[in-house]
């Protein structure tokens, strides 16, 4: 990973960190906050960063 690529956070299966070149969707919950699905480049899963 870069230095200048953001990370979202990590694969709640494997623990991997997660940057911003794994986003496959971005939305807006119903609370207002942003939500975001990754795929883990480790794992293959599609995940939710934590």
């Amino acid at each position: 990973m870069n230095a200048d690529e953001s990370s979202l956070g990590r694969c709640p299966e494997c623990g991997e960190d997660i940057s911003e070149a794994w986003i496959l969707v971005e939305y807006k919950k119903n609370d207002g906050t942003e939500g975001v699905w990754a795929e883990c480049p480790a794992c293959g899963d599609v995940i939710a960063p934590e």
